[in-house]
């Protein structure tokens, strides 16, 4: 079991910039795939971005050029940083780390961080 934890979310005004980061409380294999995703209301979840031990990375179109996902495979972190934020960036944000182990998918996620966007 792992356990995910956030931080960094907050209320920032149009334009403005946040990190989030995600702790794991276990190492993080090297086959893991550690993201980010969002959940606004009424709205379905959605993913933000991923990255993988390979730093192979991808973005949803609303995002690119604008967050950027990062991650630390000695301390077991995912960050997420993100500038030009915008009204509809407003959810709350979660951790989420995928990991295959002798043919089963493990899904671990965070407790979530509310991102508010708003003047």
């Amino acid at each position: 079991q792992v356990q995910l934890v956030e931080s960094g979310g907050g209320l920032v005004q149009p334009g403005g910039s946040l990190r989030l980061s995600c702790a794991a409380s276990r190492s993080i294999f090297s086959g893991d795939v550690m993201g980010w995703y969002r959940h606004a209301p009424g709205k379905e979840r959605e993913l933000v971005a991923t990255i993988t031990n390979g730093n192979n990375i991808n973005y949803a179109d609303s995002v690119k050029g604008r967050f950027t996902i990062s991650r630390d495979g000695v301390k077991s972190t995912v960050d997420l940083q993100m500038n030009s934020l915008k009204p509809e960036d407003t959810a709350v944000y979660y951790c989420n780390l995928r990991r295959t182990l002798f043919g089963t998918l493990y899904n671990y996620w965070g407790q979530g961080t509310q991102v508010t966007v708003s003047s």
